[in-house]
């Protein structure tokens, strides 16, 4: 890792989050930012071929951090994980740049086969905590994944998504000062509707 990195990654934490204060703040309290760093180190053993050491590294960062990322994902450049405990980022995974992540995301696979088995994530997207994005589906650029959803299909660029399973209820993407990861669908709530007017509508046919 180089110096001028390092300083970019700093300047993201503090773009990307309201309560950080300080450099030295910044530099010692943030275990999704030594997790990415850890990264880029077992990242460059793993396409070196120095698959066990890389493991072990990304282990070990693991047992600091909390949080899990494979050697063999490729992420960009500013990516920020927020918080960060309970993520899990699987081994194709591939995540763009200016990517926001938060605490208990899972990027997983949905196939035992030696491929391509992991999502692929755009430029400039916000996925909210606890959030599951399952195989090798695409996050288009500047899509926002709403906090608790389960995205089992593409999102396509500029759109905001969530519920379960994940979809585009109100719309695309808010505007750009808010993340948009806190609308949730109410499952619930609609199956209630939905039954209701069925029995509005069998009362009215006893009725008749």
């Amino acid at each position: 890792m180089n110096s001028m990195r390092i300083i970019e990654d700093i300047r993201t934490v503090f773009s990307e989050d309201p309560a950080a204060r300080s450099f030295l703040e910044v530099l010692t309290c943030y275990p999704g930012l030594h997790a990415v760093w850890l990264h880029r180190v077992s990242h460059r053993l793993w396409t070196l071929g120095l698959r066990l050491p890389a493991r072990l590294l990304s282990q070990i960062g693991r047992a600091l951090t909390g949080i899990e990322i494979h050697p063999g994902a490729t992420i960009g450049r500013r990516f920020f994980i927020d918080h960060g405990m309970g993520v899990v980022i699987g081994e194709t995974t591939e995540i763009g740049d200016d990517v926001l992540m938060y605490q208990g995301v899972v990027m997983g696979g949905t196939s035992l086969e030696k491929k391509k088995r992991h999502p692929t994530v755009g430029n400039k997207v916000v996925i909210g905590a606890g959030a599951i994005v399952l195989g090798a589906i695409v996050i288009g650029d500047h899509a926002r994944i709403g906090a608790g959803s389960v995205v089992l299909k593409d999102v396509p660029r500029d759109t905001t998504v969530f519920g379960i399973p994940a979809k585009a209820r109100d719309g695309g993407i808010g505007e750009a000062a808010q993340l948009d990861h806190n609308k949730l669908f109410d499952v619930c709530g609609e199956e209630i509707k939905v039954l209701r007017a069925e029995v509005d509508e069998l009362k009215k046919k006893l009725a008749d």
